[in-house]
């Protein structure tokens, strides 16, 4: 099986999975909306956007490197250098998790009304944040090692059947007890989750063979690689996490929940592209560790094509199908439709300019992605200060996309310069650098 069909057949069930997840995480939200009032929905999800940051920031950037470094150390049968990579990584959410249960309450009164909120389900929240940044470690390692649906179902699957079994348990409670309820539910379920995931990956790491000379100071490579993709993944991945913590300051309760339903499902459909990279970065990592640059190229023209063309197919779906998922949340989550489409045109931008930020890691260069994300941060934080508080949802949606197109345009510009190689589907499609190295094999 070539990886062209590969990706189209894992893509497809690692996408139709996220959809059946996502379908439930939606029912949870209409749920929510419907039964316990938009604002309580609106007070769950700055709870579940601060979780999300914060879970992802405390392995320190090795979940982000995860995918990178296992894949490679798999290619290479260095199982000494994936055992200690691992223990680099899980124990900073062990250290981090101490502190965070330790001294996080205190700190949580500084972060001003998403600070409030957190404050009020602060230990079931700080269990998930260790449950959820387990799983990030977990699932980058497993996909790296070319088990995609291990490292994607935890998330994709059981998180959104704990949601739902977590909002059967609020409907028996009252008040603030009804969010802290469903919390309690995700918080130990996600923990359990996560422990059956790392036994899983433990007996993949079983699977490779130990070198018999592990190379010295990895450590510093380690780190001179996740450093950077701390900020990257953050910024990025949970891009629209830190924007509803921006927009709690500027939109009410209700506006702020019927946009956090439109990122949702644009999480939804941006995961669709993601698990097209997610499948083949594998492959792109090894074809770089034996030094076939001609292969790592044409990987990535395949993937890039087939992302554009998933991302195009998605947001005409979203066209026709938003105005009646909205219609389930009540008439007024209807002014969601239009900051979902252009969120999802977005994504396309997005999609065209390629994974500029993998291209700059495996040059060696993951640093030079750093001027991107403060220019998409500070785009955001400028677009929203002027563009929300005249237009409301219709200026959050512009301001999100305005930054994400700043983000892609300065990464692939960057890759373009300082890696000497066009990462847009316009190398793809057109004779260029990537299609020039094929053509010479």
């Amino acid at each position: 099986m070539n990886l062209l069909h590969r990706l189209l057949s894992q893509s497809t069930v690692i996408f139709a999975a996220r959809i059946f997840g996502a379908g439930l995480t939606f029912l949870v939200q209409v749920a929510i909306a419907r039964f316990l009032g938009a604002s309580v929905l609106g007070d769950y999800i700055l709870v579940m956007a601060t979780v999300n940051i914060i879970a992802v920031v405390m392995p320190l950037g090795f979940e982000a490197t995860g995918t990178y470094f296992a894949a490679e150390y798999r290619a290479r049968g260095e199982g000494h250098m994936l055992r200690g990579f691992m223990t680099r990584a899980y124990g900073h959410i062990a250290l981090c998790g101490v502190l965070l249960l330790a001294l996080g309450y205190p700190v949580t009164g500084l972060f001003g009304e998403p600070g409030k909120v957190l404050a009020m389900h602060w230990v079931p929240a700080a269990i998930l944040c260790v449950a959820t940044a387990m799983v990030f470690v977990s699932g980058a390692m497993l996909v790296g090692l070319k088990r995609p649906f291990a490292g994607f179902f935890a998330e994709t699957l059981l998180r959104p059947m704990l949601a739902i079994a977590g909002f059967g348990l609020a409907l028996t409670t009252s008040g603030l007890g009804q969010i802290t309820a469903l919390l309690w539910v995700l918080a130990i379920g996600y923990l359990a989750v996560a422990i059956v995931q790392f036994v899983i990956l433990l007996g993949s790491t079983r699977q490779i063979p130990l070198e018999a000379s592990p190379r010295r100071d990895e450590w510093r490579r380690w780190w001179h690689f996740a450093v950077p993709w701390i900020a990257l993944v953050v910024a990025g991945d949970f891009f629209f996490d830190i924007d509803l913590l921006l927009l709690s300051g500027h939109l009410g309760r209700e506006e702020l929940a019927i946009f956090g339903v439109c990122t949702r499902v644009f999480s939804l459909v941006s995961f669709g592209v993601g698990a097209v990279y997610a499948v083949t970065m594998p492959d792109m990592f090894e074809s770089e560790a034996l030094k076939d640059r001609a292969g790592f190229h044409r990987k990535i023209g395949d993937a890039n094509l087939v992302a554009t063309a998933l991302a195009v197919l998605l947001l005409i779906g979203v066209l026709v199908l938003s105005p009646f998922a909205f219609m389930l949340f009540g008439s007024a989550f209807q002014a969601g439709v239009v900051p979902l489409v252009i969120l999802c045109v977005g994504l396309v931008i997005r999609s065209m300019f390629g994974p500029a930020s993998v291209m700059l890691s495996v040059y060696n260069r993951p640093y030079t992605s750093l001027p991107a994300v403060a220019a998409s941060m500070a785009t955001l934080f400028v677009a929203n200060y002027l563009l929300v508080p005249h237009l409301g949802l219709l200026g959050a949606a512009l301001a999100a996309i305005i930054a994400m197109t700043v983000w892609s345009g300065a990464l692939w510009l960057t890759a373009l310069k300082v890696a000497g190689v066009d990462v847009s589907i316009r190398a793809r499609l057109t004779p260029g650098p990537a299609l020039m190295v094929k053509a010479a094999e």
